[in-house]
């Protein structure tokens, strides 16, 4: 009894570091990470999640040698820290409490998936009756951006035949049925497109055989005419309802690609707002020298927009130390040398641990989606860096419950 009660209070810290992000305030976060990472802490940890956290680590390390060397604002030092520091606190704390939940692996992530959109479809009713009326503009404001970790939940419920799922098929449809909804009205291009990334993933199209590229051809050119119809019918910017969703479709292959933008003009510099970060970004390093474009400008280095805009916090902001790009930013703050630890880290993830076993090889499908993913999500949403994200600890507890059934089955070969 004493052993589950244990159990269930490091699930429940589990559900509380997953959906703590969502509140907005980092601070919290990074109180409530630390705090379990030091409830939690363990005295062994493999090679593999050692690898995955020294790529980061070195991230840090470089960007801190070369703050010594500058006089940057003590806040934006001191804060930066907080913010590199946060992939390497969540796949440690995903790996421990893996550990300390005595195996309990979907149970923990698919409840604590139900929970938080739970919680989502809620605020959205709550939403329409404090509005009287809900909209993209609304439910995106108000309700949340996106989540990458429904997605997930989603996905291993859609194939819960391949992770051998027990449960009732009645329970497993209602969990689909309510995690599927919340996903939907998140209404993210991007989580659109880690679903599409994950379902091919998980049917293993991305092993390259002629079955796997004629499927890949076929969503591609099926995703071009979509996209081509969408174009075509021109919605507008300022649309309601659907338009307004399909106008960010429209928009979405342009704002974080476009090389030119007039931001005299309010609706080019809006619709390609990541773009002027990104070009900034450039433009502002390769102009401090070769020094700050191999090791980045350090911590507390900013990146200045030449205007005031509003964010997302609600206040107006001219000097940026984080951007939307998570390659952008580490190149920023530890350049070249920094941007190529985070694609290391990248193969790393999605590099499969060679097994017999289906359940193995499923665990290393979805990180395979996940590696494919992260390109996505560090290009336009800041990746495991973000604020708001939390795939960091699913990912040192998927890590863990991977080096589980490795170890489980060679003890079952001995």
């Amino acid at each position: 009894m004493v052993l589950k009660n244990k159990e269930l209070l490091y699930q429940i810290l589990y559900t509380i570091c997953i959906v703590i992000p969502f509140l907005n305030i980092y601070e919290l976060t990074f109180f409530v990470w630390v705090l379990t990472f030091l409830i939690t802490i363990s005295n062994r940890y493999s090679i593999r999640i050692i690898k995955y956290i020294a790529c980061f680590t070195i991230i840090l390390i470089v960007a801190f040698i070369v703050s010594l060397f500058k006089s940057e604002n003590t806040y934006n030092f001191f804060r930066d820290i907080a913010y590199l520091l946060k992939p390497i606190i969540g796949l440690l704390l995903g790996y421990q409490l893996y550990k300390k939940c005595n195996n309990k692996f979907f149970t923990t992530v698919i409840y604590t998936g139900v929970i938080l959109s739970t919680i989502h479809l809620v605020i959205i009713l709550y939403t329409f009756i404090r509005f009287r009326t809900v909209s993209v503009n609304l439910l995106r404001e108000y309700c949340g951006y996106h989540s990458d970790y429904e997605v997930y939940v989603l996905i291993i419920l859609l194939f819960y035949n391949h992770f051998q799922i027990g449960w009732p098929k009645k329970k497993i449809y209602i969990f689909i049925g309510i995690v599927s909804v919340s996903s939907f009205l998140y209404l993210s291009r991007t989580n659109f497109i880690q679903l599409i990334i994950f379902f091919i993933a998980m049917k293993g199209y991305f092993v390259i055989n002629k079955k796997s590229l004629s499927i890949i051809s076929s969503v591609v050119l099926f995703v071009i005419i979509g996209y081509t119809a969408v174009y075509q019918s021109n919605p507008n910017r300022s649309g309601k309802g659907f338009e307004a969703f399909l106008f960010k479709i429209k928009n979405a292959p342009i704002e974080p690609f476009k090389t030119k933008i007039n931001k005299e003009n309010w609706k080019d510099f809006n619709d390609n707002y990541r773009s002027y970060e990104n070009i900034l970004t450039v433009k502002q390093v390769f102009n401090q020298g070769t020094s700050v474009v191999v090791f980045g400008a350090g911590l507390g280095a900013t990146i200045n927009l030449g205007r005031e805009v509003w964010t997302n916090d609600g206040e107006y902001i001219q000097y940026i130390p984080i951007l939307h790009n998570g390659f952008a930013t580490v190149f920023l703050k530890s350049g070249i040398f920094g941007l190529l630890f985070l694609l290391i880290f990248i193969y790393l993830i999605g590099k499969p641990v060679k097994s017999n076993l289906a359940s193995i090889n499923n665990i290393n499908l979805i990180l395979l989606g996940t590696s494919i993913f992260l390109i996505v999500s560090n290009w336009v949403f800041m990746g495991v860096y973000l604020k708001l994200d939390n795939k960091s600890i699913l990912l040192g507890f998927i890590i863990c419950y991977r080096e589980y059934l490795i170890k489980n089955s060679k003890k079952q070969i001995n």
